[in-house]
């Protein structure tokens, strides 16, 4: 084999070694968009339900102390950090951080507090109003549950491609930081979730 041979020869494997790492580097950079735009569905969706849950405390179709302490929880989220507006917020990929995800629990034990009493919850469907109030709360329950495990399993994709040795080695990532799951208890009272589907984290 002659000099220009090994020459050309290696010039083709650096070519191939520089082609596979832009493919892995936009690779990345999509999973890491697919992350910060499941979060900020993932947001949406646990802001609406606790919108929700703020609409039932204040109709008056529950007992004055579970009205307050669902109005309180539910306010506690929306409170605590505010919606996830802008991508450039998303792309912290930081999780919801412990005091959101405290937050959010806090309503889900109190929700499942109010509302885990299957008489109750038939005296709520025994009316239009109230029928419809548990019925768009169970709604937006469930798909935060659904957009809670799509952006787990988006972090998660992230998670498994940075892990590879190149990614790692040529720094593919950049200074993004690592994506995180969120983790919190959004599960639904039993009772509750026989009228409509409900996800198991």
């Amino acid at each position: 084999m002659t000099w220009s041979e090994i020459a050309l020869l290696a010039l083709a494997v650096v070519a191939v070694g520089v082609w596979l790492a832009w493919v892995s580097a936009s690779r990345l950079d999509r999973l890491h968009r697919k992350v910060a735009a499941s979060r900020i569905a993932l947001d949406a969706q646990l802001v609406r339900r606790a919108s929700a849950a703020v609409d039932l405390a204040s109709s008056g179709l529950l007992d004055p102390a579970s009205s307050v302490l669902v109005a309180d929880a539910a306010y506690g989220v929306v409170d605590d950090a505010g919606p996830v507006a802008s991508p450039e917020q998303a792309l912290a990929m930081d999780g919801f951080g412990a005091a959101r995800e405290r937050a959010e629990s806090a309503l889900s034990a109190t929700l499942r507090s109010a509302l885990g009493d299957a008489e109750v919850l038939a005296e709520l469907r025994s009316g239009a109003p109230g029928e419809q109030l548990l019925a768009t709360l169970v709604a937006t329950w469930y798909r935060a549950q659904l957009a809670r495990r799509f952006h787990n399993e988006a972090v998660a994709q992230a998670q498994r491609v940075r892990r590879h040795w190149w990614v790692r080695a040529l720094h593919l990532a950049g200074h993004a930081p690592s994506p995180r799951t969120v983790e919190l208890d959004d599960q639904m009272p039993e009772a509750m979730a026989g009228s409509g589907p409900a996800v198991r984290a």
